[in-house]
């Protein structure tokens, strides 16, 4: 899986960007589908956020995470975008099975 790091008024040291590949790296082993993972991380005045967005099983799947640390947002992101990832592989299994059809003599009766 291919993760695009990227900053907003932050430089993306080797440490940010090994730490993100650390835990979006265990995401990519549960989900082996993915093929790539945008990352834009921003600072601003009181808060460190990130975000992450990706295509998964035809539908794009976008989580947001804000902390005092960086290091913790990235944590927090990445347990949300698993968390994310799977409600979608829920949703797309759930649709997956044939519904019962009526009976048109069972509902006149």
């Amino acid at each position: 899986m291919q993760i695009n790091v990227s900053g907003h008024h932050v430089t993306v040291t080797d440490a940010i960007k090994e730490n993100v590949e650390a835990k979006f790296g265990k995401v990519a082993n549960h989900f082996p589908q993915l093929d790539s993972l945008n990352i834009t991380l921003t600072v601003e005045r009181a808060s460190q956020s990130i975000e992450a967005t990706t295509q998964y099983l035809g539908a794009p799947v976008a989580v947001q995470a804000a902390d005092h640390d960086m290091y913790t947002a990235i944590a927090q992101a990445a347990k949300k975008m698993e968390a994310a990832l799977a409600h979608r592989k829920g949703a797309v299994k759930g649709n997956r099975h044939d519904k019962p059809a009526l009976d048109a003599d069972a509902i006149a009766s």
